[in-house]
């Protein structure tokens, strides 16, 4: 690597907020200023026409094979009934050889007229008798056919297993895994290289992968880990409890993510205190607070992070006992100093906030959500009613009392799109937890990084990464920043660098 002037453009930098351009050296900033006031001549100049350069994103919760297999498999987010389902499945088949898997993944019946799914035999039909995994965009019910569930010995027994072909909890874990099992190398190397190429190309330097025994496969996880400095890099979170030593020896981050203490709101078992507007009941618990508890003392333990998935107030207050219980053991500071992580936190109140804060806990959240599932008639209402909907993904009130905020998407639930996610939190439908772009972009930048536990990276000054991306704008700059009005449309990534590498350039 050389010494890299950018120059002529605008830089979002503490440093100096009316710079104009940028010197990297290796993997490092080492000068911000003025065009004309570069300190040295630098080996290579890239002429920003105007640009805006901004920290690279860092998206807090992705699946990356499952994100790429969304990219090379069978898309089903813009189907919008049964029929469109299975037309999408049985072209999808044409194409296929007898007997291989179909892995379809984004289909949301909240969004069709008429949510009643696909029967068993009609699935069986478009699919031709192939095995077929078809998750529901929460990612945690299924339609699978026959051919999939016999790979699966007394799947019966399995709780939520359903002999009409929709599984959710522990048989969708199970049937999941049993289609991941059954991709080919070739497939899955594919699916991972397309969506870090799809992350590279929107402005994304690092992604944390959120995989475990009920997401993907130790396979997968650790290849990703394994990949170079071309891609984004791979921040690895795996959920299984009592896993700190093993992923302490792996080189991943923590024993978290998506270690689930509940399921999903669309799949309508999420945990909640308070049962669901449309279903009753009040969804499932998969884990006890003695079980957070022995796992958080382990992780802090060895020295890696660990968390939960917690959607519900009901798993949420689990997380937090059992973060109580092992602060008993090893002292509130040890614990706080630990900095571990919950994943999505959707519905709670003031009282589970401060539990949050307590424990020095970040919260990796997903705007989007609101965005696609908020407001008046949609799924957030339909499950909870429209009290407990506005009350949903309150980042106003996570940020204004110091909860750290790292965004994500839950790629392939939504899509990679950061900048809209930063427009989702600007522009969330109780205006209550609305952020400031200035905050929603740093939840998207710094607070990933620091997330992570890595406090030097997701700025634009000397001595930080040379970890960068650079836009073309169209809406005017507010504080520096894109001030992305509705009907703007969002900047257009035409390069981005990890580490002083150029991993994505777009010359058009």
């Amino acid at each position: 690597m050389a010494a890299t002037l950018y120059r002529g453009g605008r830089v979002y930098s503490p440093a100096d907020p009316h710079a104009t351009a940028l010197l990297t050296d290796d993997d490092r900033i080492v000068w911000v200023g003025a065009d004309d006031d570069c300190p040295r001549t630098p080996d290579e100049t890239v002429e920003l026409a105007g640009a805006l350069v901004t920290p690279a994103f860092v998206d807090a919760h992705a699946h990356v094979t499952d994100t790429g297999l969304a990219l090379v498999a069978l898309d089903l987010t813009a189907v919008r009934s049964a029929g469109e389902l299975l037309d999408a499945v049985s072209a999808y088949a044409a194409g296929l050889p007898a007997g291989a898997l179909i892995f379809g993944q984004g289909w949301d019946e909240s969004t069709w007229p008429d949510p009643a799914k696909p029967t068993l035999p009609q699935l069986e039909r478009a699919a031709g008798g192939r095995p077929a995994f078809l998750s529901q965009i929460s990612g945690h019910s299924a339609l699978c056919t026959g051919a999939l569930t016999a790979l699966v010995p007394d799947l019966a027994q399995v709780p939520g297993y359903d002999p009409g072909g929709w599984h959710t909890i522990d048989a969708q874990d199970v049937l999941r895994a049993a289609a991941l099992g059954a991709l080919d190398d070739t497939t899955r190397h594919a699916a991972q290289h397309a969506a870090l190429a799809r992350a590279a190309a929107l402005g994304i330097a690092c992604l944390h992968e959120c995989g475990g025994p009920a997401t993907s496969s130790e396979t997968d996880f650790t290849e990703l880990l394994a990949l170079d400095g071309s891609y984004p890099e791979i921040v690895g979170y795996w959920g299984e409890v009592g896993a700190a030593a093993k992923v302490r020896e792996w080189g991943a981050a923590g024993a978290a993510g998506d270690l689930y203490a509940d399921g999903a709101l669309g799949s309508q078992d999420a945990h909640l205190t308070e049962p669901y507007a449309d279903a009753g009941g009040c969804g499932h618990a998969y884990l006890s607070a003695e079980q957070v508890a022995a796992h958080i003392v382990d992780c802090t333990s060895h020295g890696v992070q660990g968390g939960m998935h917690a959607i519900g107030d009901a798993a949420i207050g689990t997380v937090l006992a059992g973060f109580a219980a092992a602060a008993e053991v090893l002292g509130i500071d040890r614990i706080r100093d630990a900095r571990h992580r919950v994943e999505h936190v959707e519905i709670l109140d003031k009282r589970l906030i401060a539990g949050l804060v307590e424990y020095g806990l970040t919260a990796s959240v997903q705007p989007a959500f609101d965005r696609l599932w908020g407001g008046a008639g949609q799924m957030y209402q339909t499950r909870l009613g429209l009290e407990r909907s506005l009350a949903s993904n309150p980042f106003g009130s996570l940020a204004g009392v110091g909860v750290p905020l790292a965004f994500g998407s839950d790629s392939p639930v939504t899509p990679l799109d950061p900048w809209g996610t930063v427009r989702a939190a600007v522009a969330h439908h109780n205006p209550a937890q609305r952020l400031t772009v200035r905050t929603a972009f740093a939840a998207h930048t710094r607070g990933g990084w620091r997330a992570a536990r890595r406090d030097d990276a997701g700025l634009l000054a000397p001595g930080a990464p040379a970890t960068l991306a650079v836009f073309d704008v169209a809406d005017r700059l507010v504080g520096g920043l894109p001030e992305l009005a509705d009907d703007a449309p969002l900047p257009r990534c035409v390069r981005t660098v990890r580490d002083g590498v150029t991993i994505f350039r777009d010359d058009t």
